[in-house]
């Protein structure tokens, strides 16, 4: 009797369902931290490129299935006993900790950029079902608001993903330059569109021998007071110190441009140390991009243009520099590379001289 006492007491010790799934979501909550500084673990045992992925994808699966078992037994009453919620919630936490696993075994030697995709991609599972978690405890099962939030969740998707990484260094190094250029691509266009935007004359008499309208002097009278009104459009010299800030955000997307194409026509599989630097140096110039974009809005200050000029050059052609002195280019002395250097000089160079008057008041 005494032995089939003691394993219902145990059982009698499990906290309720709910305050089992909040107890989960916080355990996953807090492996997040240490997979962001993770390190690779060392081993001597020779790393096999198609073993890893094949267990990154099989645990990918396993916590996808995980999710929709916890869903299923947590969207509908009655809810699972105490027990079964245990069984699910161990289930769960090994499959989060099997995947955070394979994602350390991935070697530094294999590619910082190639580990960074692995690592998102394992960040997003974790945060993912620790949301999923917290969704099942927090909101009522059966309710609209619970199948809603739970449809929403991302922790499928982000294990759908898990196949799509790039298998190298170099298909992840082309995805993030990739991604550079359609950033620089997108804040060059919203310059563009600013720069019509906010002209002053936009439709103003335009066409005003077909306009006839008895208003139409209080229409200009209202176009008029709002060109006395310094913030909400650009001065003259301000036009003239937008155009080198354009034409120095298509050089950046040029040389972008032309740094993937040269890792992509190029880049050796095998020298992930330089194809990190140019990627890392890369990532670098869309920010500096969206800095010098968000300056140009009026009011203008041309002070901060010039600064903001400044660093878009500084990490634009350091990127270039290292670009030229690696292995994706191979004949240095005949590369676009200097041509375009001089040409962002160049834009330089002019900015300096549209904000010399900032620097001596």
């Amino acid at each position: 009797m005494a032995g089939a006492a003691a394993p219902a007491a145990a059982f009698s010790t499990l906290a309720p369902p709910l305050e089992q799934l909040r107890h989960l979501a916080r355990e996953l909550r807090l492996l997040l931290p240490g997979v962001r500084v993770g390190e690779a673990q060392e081993t001597t045992k020779e790393f096999n490129r198609e073993t890893f992925w094949r267990r990154l994808n099989e645990a990918a699966v396993k916590v996808s299935r995980e999710a929709t078992t916890l869903t299923e037994a947590f969207s509908r009453l009655p809810l699972p006993s105490p027990q079964e919620t245990q069984r699910f919630c161990e289930q769960v936490h090994a499959t989060i900790k099997a995947i955070i696993a394979v994602y350390y075994s991935l070697p530094k030697d294999q590619g910082i950029t190639l580990r960074k995709l692995v690592r998102s991609a394992t960040l997003d599972i974790v945060d993912g079902m620790a949301q999923l978690v917290q969704v099942l405890f927090i909101t009522p099962a059966q309710s609209p608001e619970n199948n809603d939030l739970i449809s929403c969740n991302s922790v499928w998707v982000a294990c759908q993903q898990v196949p799509r990484i790039p298998r190298d260094n170099k298909a992840a190094a082309l995805l993030m330059l990739t991604k550079s250029v359609d950033f620089v691509k997108d804040a060059h266009e919203e310059m563009e569109r600013a720069v019509d935007e906010y002209d002053p004359y936009c439709g103003l008499l335009n066409d005003t021998e077909e306009d006839t309208s008895d208003n139409h002097g209080d229409e200009e009278d209202d176009v008029l007071v709002s060109l006395n009104n310094r913030d909400l459009y650009w001065s003259e010299e301000d036009q003239e110190l937008i155009i080198p800030c354009l034409a120095l955000v298509r050089a950046s997307k040029a040389g972008l441009k032309k740094i993937r194409i040269s890792v992509a026509e190029n880049g050796k599989k095998d020298q992930v140390a330089q194809l990190d630097d140019i990627v890392d140096i890369s990532d670098e110039i869309s920010p500096s991009v969206d800095d010098l974009a968000l300056s140009i809005y009026p009011p203008m200050c041309h002070l901060t243009v010039r600064i903001n000029s400044a660093k878009l050059v500084s990490v634009l052609k350091k990127a270039l520099e290292i670009t030229k002195a690696s292995h994706v280019t191979p004949q240095p002395e005949d590369s676009w590379i200097p041509l375009l250097i001089n040409a962002v000089d160049h834009c330089m160079n002019r900015i300096k001289e549209l904000t010399q008057n900032e620097l001596e008041l």
